[in-house]
């Protein structure tokens, strides 16, 4: 059960958690649960896929989704993963899905350009202009890009610039971050947590879960520096319910006790 184990130390860090990303909320789990953790614990971030079979949310369900988000007082954290087609649309500066996000309810959108993701990362190389001017378009989001050596090209394009979409050679534009993955979504547990360079900031993923939070959470608060960083997970939070893979909410929660047990937040009252 959730909380079980050896008790999470508290970690003294300048650091602060950002967010907790929970990656692949999709259709096997009712929106409005998803609403019910957002009014205890706003620190939580849901990130659905979009596509329509498991870890790919439906249009209806992300639908359902933003209108509980539109009522949570501003407490439910959204961010777009966009894989394949989206992706490819967007290394080639094609904005038109990703102006319904905003009014949707998402404020944060992360471009996955691998190829496991289904892109055509033949464009990296070429699209940073594109990605950047399309960002440019697009103040109210943030965007992440996916920070491993199969996107080099992409993100490396984009920070080394120096013209009016990509800002200053060495700095990305104000509404860019970056999400340290070298297992590029694939869950496998990085080997290091980078120091957040001074020219943008971070997340970090890549075989985080509930096995493991504790240590990792650690190793990232002290790897930040007195920054603000945020952590991901998602291959992770799956199980197995009736022979259905779901996206686990007990899962979710044990991450979410340790980082309270951590006192990087607290649990509301009526549950202490």
């Amino acid at each position: 059960m959730a909380g079980e184990g050896p008790p999470c130390k508290k970690i003294k860090s300048s650091t602060k958690l950002r967010t907790l990303g929970f990656c692949g909320a999709d259709d096997s789990v009712h929106p409005n649960l998803l609403g019910l953790i957002s009014q205890s614990y706003p620190l939580v971030e849901f990130r659905p896929d979009k596509e329509g079979q498991p870890r790919y949310a439906t249009e209806k369900w992300v639908a359902r989704l933003a209108s509980v988000a539109k009522k949570s007082g501003g407490k439910m954290q959204l961010a777009a993963h966009l894989c394949g087609t989206r992706v490819n649309e967007v290394l080639d500066g094609e904005d038109t899905f990703v102006s319904t996000l905003s009014q949707l309810g998402f404020k944060r959108v992360q471009i996955n350009a691998t190829a496991v993701n289904g892109v055509d990362t033949s464009k990296n190389a070429t699209s940073a202009q594109a990605v950047a001017k399309l960002i440019s378009r697009h103040k109210d989001l943030e965007f992440i890009l996916q920070k491993n050596e199969e996107t080099r090209p992409l993100w490396e394009g984009v920070l080394l610039s120096n013209d009016e979409y990509c800002g200053d050679s060495g700095k990305l534009p104000p509404n860019v971050t970056m999400l340290v993955d070298e297992s590029k979504g694939t869950g496998v547990l990085s080997e290091a947590w980078p120091t957040p360079p001074d020219g943008y900031n971070i997340g970090y993923a890549g075989g985080i879960g509930p096995a493991n939070i504790k240590d990792v959470l650690e190793k990232v608060l002290e790897a930040g520096n007195g920054r603000e960083v945020w952590v991901d997970m998602e291959s992770s939070l799956r199980s197995s319910k009736n022979g259905t893979d779901v996206f686990d909410l007990d899962k979710c929660y044990e991450c979410i006790d340790a980082i309270c047990s951590a006192e990087q937040f607290a649990h509301p009252e009526f549950l202490r």
